[in-house]
């Protein structure tokens, strides 16, 4: 884990995009879990906050899909 400002204008999942390339709801939870006073600044975060970033893979791993015909 490792620990990172915002910028003034930063949610969460702009946030986690421009650390680990991804915004994905595992990715949001676990940082979520690591930073559990972060809602008190609301949906935009200030600047200067410090964010406790999850270590992860940068991409989740790719679903299969299912096609009808399959």
């Amino acid at each position: 884990m490792r620990r990172v400002r915002s910028i003034a204008g930063d949610s969460v999942n702009l946030l986690l995009y421009r650390e680990l390339g991804r915004c994905d709801d595992a990715a949001e939870e676990t940082l979520w879990r690591l930073n559990p006073t972060l809602a008190e600044y609301g949906p935009v975060l200030p600047a200067g906050v410090w964010v406790i970033v999850p270590e992860m893979a940068s991409r989740p791993a790719a679903l299969r899909l299912v096609s009808a015909w399959d």
